[in-house]
């Protein structure tokens, strides 16, 4: 997309991190907006702050893994503005760290659910619409760098995220085949401090989990949150980052550039078919035996 002032951004996880950033970046570019999030307080903030700022700005709030909830937000999108032009699917959650085989169903239930069929109901519902307009549009899927490498600990999360870039890909050779104007990127941005370490304030009751976390699961999430909390890009820098790669039509949105030689490395371990390396442990610097 050459030319954003005056399109319509839709964005989920829009009351907070990434997705609030984007909604303040789409506003700087004149931009109308119209933004979903599961958590009603956050989401009015937000609308209020992007009407203030003077965008035309409507809000939803919205659960991501319910289809139909997707359909209603695209059906509030198009009677606020006609039409859809940029679209970030955005929303996740993170979680489910620890052993493999220690992951409860309901990590599973919970962060399969948002953060990748997040994405698949966001298509469904936005793509279409695109489509029929037949003119430029983009749309932005949030990955992870853990949709890249697989680092241990963090296996529902790296499951999520794999399954965000594989979509992408295929949605983006889909669009090709199609021959449609359609433009697809996805982000995987390593470890940036966005209240994602949070995200249990807004896990479904039904899928809250009582039982205290095993050994395997505090660690995970000690290390998460270490990790997070010290990230040095911000969530705005990325953001930026983001709309950069819409104008240059860009796929592969790497934020965190030192991150390229983890996912070489993994490239290599599956061209030479040996054990997979631990991205945690590996050293840059010194060449894999």
């Amino acid at each position: 997309m050459r030319e954003l002032a005056g399109k319509v951004a839709v964005i989920t996880g829009a009351g907070s991190g990434f997705g609030l950033e984007f909604a303040r970046a789409a506003v700087r570019h004149r931009m109308k907006v119209v933004l979903g999030d599961v958590q009603e307080d956050a989401l009015e903030a937000a609308v209020r702050e992007m009407r203030a700022a003077g965008a035309e700005a409507v809000g939803e709030r919205i659960d991501v893994s319910k289809p139909e909830d997707l359909k209603r937000f695209a059906d509030r999108a198009l009677a606020s503005f006609g039409e859809v032009h940029l679209l970030f699917n955005n929303a996740g959650v993170a979680g489910g760290g620890g052993y493999l085989w220690e992951s409860r169903l309901s990590d599973w239930q919970w962060l399969l659910g948002v953060n990748v069929m997040g994405v698949v109901n966001g298509i469904r519902a936005f793509v279409p619409l695109m489509i029929e307009q037949d003119c430029e549009c983009h749309v932005v899927n949030t990955a992870s760098a853990a949709g890249l490498v697989s680092a241990p600990l963090m296996g529902v999360y790296n499951v999520s995220k794999h399954a965000v870039v594989t979509l992408s890909e295929t949605l983006f050779h889909d669009l090709r085949v199609a021959r449609s104007r359609i433009g697809v990127s996805v982000l995987c941005p390593a470890f940036v401090p966005t209240g994602i370490s949070d995200s249990e304030r807004n896990r479904p009751a039904d899928l809250v989990e009582s039982a205290p976390p095993t050994e395997s699961q505090a660690m995970a999430r000690k290390q998460s949150e270490k990790a997070v909390s010290s990230g040095k890009l911000t969530a705005a820098q990325v953001a930026q980052q983001t709309f950069q790669a819409v104008l240059e039509d860009r796929f592969y949105v790497i934020t965190h550039p030192k991150m390229l030689p983890y996912v070489e490395l993994r490239l290599q371990d599956i061209v030479q078919q040996r054990a997979p390396s631990d991205p945690f442990t590996y050293k840059p610097d010194v060449k894999p035996g």
